[in-house]
């Protein structure tokens, strides 16, 4: 049977924390895991992104305007290929929002045998909710939540108003990264992908 990769997925300078945990065939190219990373979070895909293996490599999507011979495509290269660039026990990195610079520790937690019953990828685990897409980074977010609990912050209502009144950063709906990751599970054969 195949190998399933157990990934854990910490997105950095959070408080309160932001975890998941995934698996995820190793064979699969970067730019699925990318995808997997987003709809586990919670991210709107929006923006940019690079993955980091150490301080040797760097995948992304290849930006015409700026080409970097140092960054390896997203298309071409597998999550094997990132791991076999690691230490053993060493992390690598996935920055979302070149802007923001939403940058997530992620650590292979294990290489377990794949399930005949399950699909892949799939969520395991998921705490704390994701910032808004756009508030800002780490810092931004910091001050997005002060404001929002305060109603006497100068910047309370504008900030009520950009996101609702109800959010809560320690709920996740877990269900709903369950789900969208699972969208991105292909079916087994034979058998219909659930829904």
């Amino acid at each position: 049977m195949a190998k399933i990769a157990r990934l854990k997925i910490e997105l950095d300078e959070m408080e309160p924390p932001v975890l998941r945990r995934i698996e995820v065939a190793p064979a699969i190219r970067l730019d699925k895991p990318h995808l997997v990373i987003q709809g586990a979070m919670g991210w709107e895909n929006y923006h940019l992104y690079a993955f980091h293996a150490g301080r040797s490599a760097a995948y992304g999507l290849p930006d015409p305007n700026w080409p970097d011979p140092d960054t390896l495509s997203v298309k071409t290269a597998s999550l094997a290929d990132l791991l076999g660039r690691l230490k053993h026990g060493e992390s690598f990195q996935y920055n979302y929002d070149f802007g923001d610079d939403w940058l997530h520790t992620i650590k292979l937690e294990a290489l377990v045998e794949a399930d005949a019953e399950r699909t892949y990828p799939r969520l395991i685990d998921a705490r704390g909710r994701c910032p808004p897409e756009d508030s800002g980074g780490p810092w931004g977010y910091g001050h997005y939540l002060e404001a929002i609990a305060d109603p006497e912050h100068e910047d309370h209502d504008e900030m009520i108003d950009w996101h609702g009144p109800d959010f809560d950063p320690h709920k996740v709906d877990e269900a709903a990264r369950r789900k969208a990751v699972a969208r991105l599970a292909r079916p087994r054969r034979g058998k219909a992908r659930a829904k």
